[in-house]
């Protein structure tokens, strides 16, 4: 993820900075040309992010598998400990809101969202009817679909992680 974010912040630059240049082919003349290492990636994006206001958005954080997690959410910690001018914007699911705050300290304001009942129903009736074989489906079907779906949609919540302690309330 982490790499995928530094090939988007690149591409969208005028000219590599010539330490991310200089990275890359180092990282070439390895043995077998091997990709940079997760330190090599933050060690680059605190480089560019350092020198121009970035912002970031990860959105399901959640999904990523937990050793995962961790290891990007003390990278993003390390990049803002350089780059306080960075902020970052995260979607996920409560349950992994007692780790951001954790590995993330002081630097992180968050906001719940829960979804609207109504809006669900109205979004499922939508792509209902866009179903191409409607056939497939009886009554009891459909309306089993538009109970069920939106009793089980979950709580998500949107962190806004800052390089400067928060100011917003929660």
């Amino acid at each position: 993820m982490l790499g995928s974010l530094l090939k988007q912040i690149v591409s969208g630059m005028e000219a590599i900075p010539e330490d991310i240049s200089r990275a890359f082919q180092e990282q070439k003349k390895a043995i077998g040309g091997r990709e940079p290492q997760l330190l090599d990636i933050v060690k680059m994006l605190q480089t560019i992010t350092s020198s121009q206001r970035t912002f970031v958005c990860i959105d399901a954080l959640d999904e990523c598998a937990a050793a995962h997690r961790v290891k990007i959410l003390d990278s993003l910690k390390q990049i803002l400990e350089k780059s306080p001018e960075t902020r970052i914007f995260i979607t996920g699911r409560p349950h992994i809101r007692a780790e951001m705050e954790r590995r993330l300290g002081g630097h992180m304001a968050s906001v719940s969202l829960c979804p609207n009942k109504e809006d669900i129903i109205r979004y499922l009736r939508v792509r209902l009817g866009e179903d191409e074989t409607p056939d497939a489906m009886d009554e009891s079907l459909i309306a089993d679909i538009l109970e069920k779906i939106p009793e089980s949609v979950s709580e998500m919540y949107v962190a806004m992680i800052l390089g400067i302690p928060p100011r917003i309330i929660r």
